[in-house]
């Protein structure tokens, strides 16, 4: 029998043992009450007459109250045939046929009736019946007793209810929320745009899970995980669907926290029941996003959660890489952060391979740009797919799916019915830098001609310099920040020469350098820019060996409790570059000041100056102006 219909078959046994066991209770409760209804009956004395009817039915005495003087006096001048005693009221018949009751609270009157016994030889002149079942009600008494009964009955029903709900919420906890897909996703490799090298990884996984035997046959051992690396947004899901659908596979997704639990072992009862639901539906990926939840084993004793940690890695350990056979089952963990794993997670027989996944270069930008604005209302005519994925150099998939439904709100927002390539740019602008704010209405004109020169720095440095496509200057606030030079690349890159690093220090020293040359003074507005040329002038003295005195030892090699030791040499090395860095930022702004000023002039008037303009200037004035410093990238 296979292990899936053996664990069926134990489902099907235990939902059985369950209905018997309910069953059996049901019916001990049942002959419980019939044997209790059974004594009584027997016990009860045997009555005759008025009294037979006042005991089977007392709807005939509840018609009419009297109090208890009336019932002394009938009782006195032996006018009374039979009492009924309930706990709430007597019921009285006399020898005319009248027929009454009195309230009695709590039977006091009653047990009065009963003190004392006839004189020998004497009869009793009235027969008295015991009514304990006896409903005998009058205004609010009746409420009184519905929620004496309904207390009695929730005080009874709560304790079942809180244990079944206990035992209900541990059963649920146990299996936590892991399900199948109702269908294998339909999702292919084809249908997901660029992941080239990470396609190519999942090959075998497809191979084995299409057909098992071709490994089998040969000995071979079948991949047991697969760990997919890469930022944000990049398609890891969309890659683990398209495997399961291009195998037609059975599909679980769960995250790396699906493990962990209020209860201690309910973590270990998932990992488990994860595994029997693979395996019953095999062939089976499960998909894990954010695995770095699983976090690390500690060894450090620090309480019964790192313990909980610990038996849940292990439990998923021995499911991996243990004694029950996982043949048709893969596993495809994704993460940010593959240093937050253990270690036994990522040797072979657990995750045998780790696989990359990169963000698109400029084609596969292009395609999704292509691909997600298909399903929009626009005007595919005047839209440059190939600009619009220059422009979003470094963008995820999943951005760059966000700026085109943007596109499409920025349309909206003005008006049009159709969505052009404007929107797009604005879309571009809004993920990149942020949107437009009002923060405008609060500078005072000093302020607006300082941003404006400072924003003209930096995009007169970057033409000059050639870091990349000037696309336009801006002195309207986006985001955080009061201007903006927006640049972008011309391809994707990976790799930058020292020279390409230098010239991109000097663009972000470029808008202090051309208040210095305009105002004499910096203002705090260049706060942001000396951090990034800091950070990336210490990266190249520290770790990329741009020393000018040839120091090629690289503090990222050193324990981070020691590197803090060394890093006063690193930062002296990296003023130093920065000093030689901004001199020659500066000489080139001065070198090009008419085209400085003339282009703050154009932001000032227009606020928005696109890069061909600043590219005209530079080309109109640069056969009149006297170069100190010719750039060799100009």
């Amino acid at each position: 029998m296979k292990p899936g219909n053996q664990s069926l078959g134990k489902k099907r046994t235990r939902k059985i043992v369950f209905a018997v066991l309910a069953v059996c209770i049901a019916a001990l409760l049942g002959v419980g009450f019939w044997h209790s209804q059974q004594r009584a009956a027997q016990s009860a004395p045997a009555l005759t007459g008025i009294a037979s009817q006042m005991r089977n039915d007392t709807s005939a005495w509840t018609h009419q109250e009297k109090d208890a003087s009336q019932m002394l006096r009938d009782i006195h001048d032996a006018n009374v045939v039979a009492i009924g005693v309930s706990p709430s009221a007597i019921l009285v018949s006399t020898r005319g046929g009248a027929k009454y009751f009195v309230t009695d609270h709590n039977a006091t009157f009653s047990h009065a009736l009963l003190l004392g016994e006839p004189k020998a030889g004497q009869a009793a002149p009235y027969q008295l019946v015991w009514l304990p079942d006896a409903d005998i009600q009058t205004g609010g008494e009746r409420w009184t007793q519905t929620l004496d009964h309904l207390r009695d009955a929730i005080s009874v029903l709560l304790p079942l209810l809180l244990i079944g709900g206990m035992v209900w919420f541990m059963r649920r906890e146990m299996k936590g929320g892991a399900k199948l897909l109702t269908e294998t996703p339909a999702l292919r490799f084809d249908d997901v745009i660029g992941a080239g090298e990470a396609k190519a990884a999942l090959a075998d996984i497809r191979g084995y899970l299409s057909d098992p035997k071709q490994f089998t046959s040969m000995g071979v051992r079948a991949p047991c995980g697969i760990l997919m690396v890469g930022g944000p947004g990049v398609g890891k899901t969309r890659l683990a669907q398209a495997l399961a659908g291009e195998c037609g596979a059975s599909f679980i997704s769960i995250t790396g926290s699906y493990f962990s639990a209020k209860y201690y072992g309910v973590g270990i009862q998932k990992v488990k029941h994860l595994f029997e639901l693979a395996r019953e539906n095999a062939p089976t990926v499960i998909f894990i996003d954010e695995a770095d939840g699983l976090a690390k084993r500690t060894d450090t004793g620090g309480g019964p959660v790192e313990a909980e940690s610990n038996r849940i890695i292990n439990q998923l350990l021995a499911e991996m890489d243990g004694f029950a056979s996982n043949e048709g089952v893969i596993i495809v963990a994704a993460t940010n952060h593959p240093d937050n794993l253990d270690e036994a997670l990522r040797r072979p027989g657990r995750f045998d391979r780790t696989v990359q996944v990169r963000l698109p270069d400029r084609e596969d930008r292009a395609k999704i740009f292509r691909f997600y604005a298909e399903k929009l209302k626009s005007k595919s005519a005047d839209i440059d797919y190939d600009q619009l994925a220059r422009l979003t150099t470094g963008l995820s998939p999943a951005t760059v799916a966000m700026v085109v439904n943007q596109a499409g709100l920025v349309a909206r927002k003005a008006g049009d019915t159709e969505i052009a390539s404007r929107h797009f740019m604005e879309a571009i602008k809004i993920a990149r830098i942020g949107d437009v704010s009002g923060a405008e209405r609060a500078l005072s004109e000093d302020e607006r001609t300082r941003i404006a020169v400072h924003e003209a720095g930096h995009g007169l440095v970057a033409a000059l310099l050639g870091t990349g496509v000037l696309e336009e200057v801006t002195i309207l606030p986006r985001g955080g920040a009061l201007g903006v030079a927006l640049i972008t690349k011309a391809q994707d890159k990976h790799l930058y020469r020292e020279t390409e690093i230098r010239n991109e220090i000097q663009v972000l020293l470029g808008g202090r350098n051309a208040e210095i040359l305009t105002f004499s003074e910096a203002s705090s507005g260049a706060a942001s820019d000396l951090q990034e040329a800091s950070r990336i002038s210490l990266d190249m003295v520290s770790k990329f060996g741009f020393n000018s005195d040839g120091d090629l030892f690289s503090l990222a090699a050193l324990p981070s409790q020691y590197a803090g030791l060394q890093m006063k040499s690193a930062i002296e090395h990296a003023n130093v570059l920065l000093k030689e860095l901004n001199e020659l930022c500066y000489g080139l702004l001065q070198a090009y000041e008419p085209v400085l000023r003339a282009i703050a002039d154009e932001l000032l008037e227009h606020e928005t100056v696109p890069g061909e303009t600043v590219y005209r200037l530079i080309r109109e004035h640069k056969s009149t102006l006297t170069i100190v410093h010719e750039p060799a990238a100009a």
